[in-house]
């Protein structure tokens, strides 16, 4: 099978696009390596919580967050402090 010069520079420039985004997403990982940030998608799923009740949190200044647009985002290290405040030990020792 026989492929013209426009299908292949077709291909490869979704390949290089590919690349740029598995990069793109790299670099960020790297460059946020100490302390991730995570969108409101990620922190609903990973506490096991309602979006309603994410709202409620950052409305009543129980979790920290940042707001672009309409994005919102929270840093791994105010995950852990509230975590932290709502932590309760163990009495059995």
């Amino acid at each position: 099978m026989r492929y013209d010069e426009d299908y292949l520079n077709d291909q490869f420039d979704k390949l290089l696009a590919k690349i740029d985004s598995h990069y793109a997403k790299l670099t960020n990982q790297i460059e946020f390596a100490d302390d991730p940030i995570i969108d409101n998608s990620r922190f609903i799923e990973l506490m096991g919580i309602s979006t309603k009740l994410a709202q409620m949190w950052r409305d009543n200044g129980i979790i920290s967050y940042s707001q672009v647009n309409n994005k919102i985002f929270y840093r791994k290290s105010d995950i852990i402090e509230l975590l932290n405040r709502h932590h309760v030990k163990s009495s059995i020792q």
